[in-house]
């Protein structure tokens, strides 16, 4: 069985973070384990309180994974703390980490500001050039390429940017956008469109988390980059289209329709 290691915060309500990423990657048959880089107490309607954990308790958690269990893919979540995104790209250089997906988690859905900009500079200088893949929002990618987002040009160009800039893959997810739900890759030097139309479901908690951990899922299993997108996307609008309806807020999505 392959496998894969989610780095990122605990959602107690199971919709977002670790709990979503291990849900994906066992629905996509990939052996799930974690480091877990903050516990939060949140649901539906929001956060309520973050507990930290240090640096030198994720560094115990990241040497237990790869010194027994090996993963054939890793993604990061929200990191809010540089010294714990010092910890990670020095730990996946030290074990020759492969399969590297980044969903850099730096603005929330209602448009606010999620990480202090030290973090930010160090998610560039440190894990972005080591990655194969970032997964930035449009204002995620805003801030990145340090350009407004309006139309599919701006996407495709923003995406060539960051890419050049600092070496990896780089997906501009288009979950934003009112029209549609239109992602742009820049591969290799191409541009891929994977296009899907805006499914009427409010409950879209977690969306984030379950594409980057799918498509870490899928590189773990062989695809290539460009396939893993695809299957990634298509995995991420069923789980969406499936309708579940849980809690008062902005609910989780169905991460096993396939099974139900």
């Amino acid at each position: 069985m392959k496998t894969a290691l989610t780095i990122a915060g605990s959602d107690s309500s199971g919709g977002a973070g670790i709990q979503a990423d291990l849900k994906t990657m066992c629905c996509l048959g990939v052996y799930g384990m974690s480091a877990i880089t903050a516990l939060t107490a949140q649901n539906t309607m929001g956060v309520a309180d973050i507990f930290e954990v240090s640096p030198e308790f994720l560094q115990k958690q990241l040497d237990c994974v790869f010194t027994d269990i090996f993963p054939d893919a890793v993604k990061t979540g929200m990191l809010s703390d540089s010294k714990l995104i010092a910890v990670i790209a020095d730990t996946f250089k030290k074990y020759n980490a492969r399969n590297i997906v980044v969903d850099p988690v730096m603005v929330s859905t209602s448009g606010s500001r999620l990480i202090k900009e030290d973090a930010v500079n160090s998610l560039k200088e440190l894990l972005f050039p080591i990655a194969d893949i970032i997964t930035p929002n449009i204002p995620e990618a805003e801030i990145l390429g340090e350009m407004e987002i309006h139309t599919r040009a701006d996407m495709e160009n923003v995406c060539r940017k960051i890419s050049e800039k600092y070496g990896c893959s780089v997906l501009c997810k288009g979950g934003h956008s009112v029209e549609d739900s239109n992602d742009v890759l820049f591969y290799n030097g191409n541009i891929m469109w994977f296009e899907s139309v805006k499914i009427d479901n409010p409950n879209t908690h977690g969306t984030g988390c379950t594409l980057s951990s799918a498509i870490a899922s899928y590189l773990a299993l062989g695809k290539s980059v460009e396939d893993s997108v695809r299957l990634a996307k298509e995995y991420l609008t069923g789980a969406i289209g499936a309708g579940l309806d849980l809690g008062k807020g902005s609910g989780p999505l169905a991460h096993n329709y396939k099974i139900i």
